[in-house]
């Protein structure tokens, strides 16, 4: 065996017994790519689930904290009131004839005074709804009162009955009381019906 010609040197003097022989090795890189995935997995997971509860939160389907439940509110309506003291115009809003008369007499059976009752035609004859019109908020109440008289209608206020501001109209009139009733195609006997097309 040929004699090595390098200088000695603190290595050539490792006691025999060290217990370390051969070079130092890296542990498996098999076992390493296994730990990247499965740590890979668990925060693909927990990605997943932070962005489904973000989701949830910010659509407003989870909530923290009790939020007031809303209850629901009830219009209160105005009570029906009969009051004779309001002159009442009937027009009628049909083709059928003899319908404001026989709803005037109903009227004055209700205990309206005769003088107080008019009647008249609408300027239409397809008018759809029995309707009572009033001008102030105040009349609302004669108003249904009316309608439950002659055995229900539509009330609604209307700027149409608002006074004129004719210098030669006298103020008592402007101020009168008054409800209109346009009698519609539901009170109709004959109601028009549609013609069929060829």
């Amino acid at each position: 065996m040929a004699r090595s010609t390098f200088p000695r040197d603190r290595f050539d003097d490792l006691p025999a017994d060290s217990g370390r022989v051969g070079a130092h090795r890296a542990e498996n890189p098999h076992l390493r790519g296994w730990v990247v995935f499965l740590w890979a997995a668990v925060a693909t997971v927990v990605l997943i689930v932070v962005g489904i509860f973000g989701t949830l939160v910010v659509s407003g389907r989870i909530s923290f904290g009790s939020e007031p439940v809303p209850t629901p509110t009830i219009a209160p309506t105005t009570p029906a009131v009969i009051d004779p003291s309001y002159s009442v115009v009937v027009l009628n809003g049909t083709p059928d004839e003899g319908l404001s008369g026989n709803l005037r007499d109903q009227i004055i059976a209700a205990g309206w005074a005769a003088d107080t009752v008019q009647t008249g035609d609408s300027d239409t004859t397809d008018f759809a709804t029995t309707t009572i019109y009033y001008l102030r908020p105040d009349d609302e109440q004669a108003a249904r009162g009316l309608a439950d008289a002659i055995g229900g209608a539509d009330v609604a206020q209307s700027d149409f009955l608002q006074p004129t501001d004719d210098p030669n109209t006298p103020d008592d009139e402007s101020a009168e009381k008054r409800l209109i009733v346009v009698i519609g195609l539901d009170r109709a006997a004959t109601q028009p019906t549609a013609t069929p097309t060829p």
